[in-house]
């Protein structure tokens, strides 16, 4: 049975090349914090022990992580990743095994940190390794001539020899507990930085007879840390690039790869048509058929086959059924649910209300705490008043009500079936079956109200 595994996060650090307020690892990177990223990727292990390293902006840092999970551990001074990881070892059993993440290093596979914890054990060290054309700023490998890791070697304190090895350290690395509290204390800030390296631990490991294991990852870019927002923007152009793959590899035909952003999990069946622009945020599911215009938004939404959602609309919290259409130019709100083959056309804003089969609201509408049955032919112009300054308020509209436009319904009010509204109404009032309804100021013709001659007939109105 293998020993309990303890995850180390190390985010305590300031990130000035930044230039910001922000912790660096509160910086987004596809919709969420870099130290969400490493996270998520870490809890997929199911560590027994979750451990984040904090310091610069701590307060912020933890207000933004939530987790239960996570057990919080202060480094007061920076004065290295060795320094770091010591501050968290007090809250680790000696017989765990410990892995090493950074917070600025997000995009780290869940299968890349698999493979590295298991090669942890009392008698061997795992460590991350990549191979770069261009290494500069990476600490290099040294192996002996057996092609066994001995050391790792900062760039600032590298010979030149050196200097040309292409193979790097990630900075992931892992060791036991019971041998990180003997060689922490043990290191020395004798180096061009000044501070505690924890990859000296590599030549104490060697000294004393234990083994490096090394594995790499399946894309150097999983391994990339953020300095910088050039690098930051880098990172999100590629993790965007894997994730408009995934899509079409799912059945999503896209428009334009570059132009797709996927801000959390999406799901689509087959021959969905992505066209350009579109983002995509939270929990998103997509079925079969379904066309999505450009510039859309999805947040935290379903959308059912045969559906269409056309140019520039918002889809939030919401459900679309089998067939409906959405837009161009619509907002769905939480809770908004349209049904089969419903139509809600342009600048028409849905909120927590269900639109029953067949319905249209096709201009110009706001529809909110309305509950809406089949055949509802809803005409522009319309809205529901449904908040009265102090509570909200709930209307219903029975199948094969018709309204006409430039309607209010000032709600509680309910509509019967077949019931018709005429057009300009402003409803206080329950409307009975098949009832009409008309609320509105009688029209009055008043002949010759306008003298005959008013000056916007004369030559010198006309100049």
């Amino acid at each position: 049975m293998a020993a309990p595994l303890h995850i180390v996060v190390l985010a305590a650090g300031q990130g000035s090349r930044m230039k910001s307020a922000l912790p660096k690892v509160l910086h987004s990177l596809a919709g969420q914090p870099l130290l969400h990223h490493v996270l998520d990727a870490g809890r997929s292990l199911r560590p027994d022990g979750l451990h984040v390293v904090i310091g610069h902006g701590a307060e912020q840092v933890r207000e933004k992580t939530p987790g239960s999970d996570i057990q919080w551990v202060i480094q007061k001074e920076q004065l290295g990743t060795g320094h770091a990881v010591a501050q968290a070892l007090p809250g680790i059993p000696e017989t765990a095994r410990v892995l090493v993440l950074y917070g600025d290093v997000p995009l780290t596979s869940a299968d890349t940190l698999s493979r590295l914890a298991g090669v942890i054990s009392r008698e061997s060290l795992g460590l991350l390794t990549v191979n770069l054309l261009d290494p500069a700023g990476y600490g290099r490998i040294i192996r002996d001539r057996h092609g066994a890791v001995t050391g790792i070697v900062e760039q600032k304190d590298a010979t030149p020899d050196q200097l040309v090895i292409t193979e790097v350290n990630t900075g992931l690395l892992g060791a036991p507990a019971e041998r990180l509290k003997e060689w922490l204390p043990a290191l020395s800030s004798n180096n061009a930085q000044g501070e505690y390296y924890l990859t000296d631990i590599i030549a104490l490991a060697r000294s004393e007879g234990l083994g490096v294991e090394v594995s790499q990852p399946d894309d150097p870019e999983e391994v990339q840390g953020v300095n910088n927002r050039v690098q930051l923007s880098g990172l999100e152009r590629w993790f965007q690039r894997r994730q408009a793959e995934a899509l079409m590899m799912g059945g999503a035909s896209l428009a334009d790869p570059a132009r797709v952003d996927v801000r959390g999990r999406v799901e689509t069946g087959q021959d969905v048509e992505i066209d350009v622009n579109v983002v995509m945020e939270g929990e998103v599911v997509i079925g079969d058929r379904v066309h999505i215009g450009p510039n859309v938004v999805l947040r935290n939404c379903r959308i059912s086959a045969d559906a269409r959602i056309e140019a520039n609309s918002v889809i939030e919290g919401a459900r679309v059924d089998h067939g409906a259409a959405i837009g161009p130019f619509a907002r769905l709100r939480p809770d908004a649910l349209i049904g089969p083959e419903a139509r809600v056309g342009n600048f028409v804003e849905i909120k927590k209300s269900s639109i029953g089969r067949g319905s249209k609201v096709n201009h110009l509408s706001y529809v909110g705490d309305t509950t809406m049955g089949t055949g509802v032919n809803v005409g522009a112009g319309t809205i529901t008043c449904n908040y009265d300054g102090t509570s909200k308020h709930h209307t219903t509209v029975r199948d094969g009500a018709f309204i006409g436009s430039n309607t209010s319904l000032v709600a509680p009010v309910t509509l019967g079936e077949r019931s018709l509204v005429g057009a300009g109404s402003t409803i206080t009032r329950d409307v009975g079956d098949r009832e009409l309804a008309v609320a509105r100021g009688r029209q009055r013709n008043i002949a010759d109200w306008v003298p005959a001659e008013d000056g916007l007939d004369s030559e010198e109105g006309d100049s």
